[in-house]
């Protein structure tokens, strides 16, 4: 891992990707998406604030938990002057993320439970597919992965 020097207060590209575990290439995609950002040297070369580490860790950690970019994107946006998120921040943004996890959590339990019977149906059209229509409404009275008009049914 390269040596940064306490007094040094921008990190190279280098230098961010090993202290923050993130690759070169994640770390110009979190850019180029707003979640992190940096000045460019007279060379043209990227030099990053020291608090770019706590923002990445943070997006990566948002990340693990599922929450999409854009949605991270949004929640360091709402800190004032763009600064670094601390505890707090992740206490109170964590806070609005249960609900999304929650139901994520949710379907992940459905797809746990019924994807053995899925094996061989390729078109997700059981009689009662919780996966292609958890909240089937129809599933009582027909099955298939389409709502068809009945055969012989007069049409209106």
């Amino acid at each position: 891992m390269p040596h940064i020097p306490q007094t040094f207060q921008e990190l190279t590209v280098g230098q961010l990707s090993a202290r923050s575990g993130a690759a070169v290439s994640a770390l110009h995609f979190y850019e180029s998406k707003g979640l992190i950002s940096s000045r460019r040297t007279s060379g043209n070369q990227r030099r990053y604030a020291r608090d770019a580490l706590r923002r990445v860790a943070f997006v990566r950690a948002a990340q693990r938990v599922g929450i999409p970019l854009a949605t991270i994107r949004e929640a360091l946006a709402e800190l004032p002057e763009e600064r670094t998120p601390n505890r707090e921040d992740w206490a109170r943004l964590s806070r609005a993320w249960r609900s999304e996890l929650d139901d994520r959590i949710k379907q992940l339990g459905r797809l746990r439970d019924h994807l053995t019977d899925c094996i061989g149906c390729g078109c997700l059209s059981l009689e009662a597919c919780v996966l292609s229509n958890p909240d089937d409404a129809f599933g009582d009275r027909m099955s298939g992965s389409r709502l068809m008009p009945e055969r012989g049914a007069k049409r209106s």
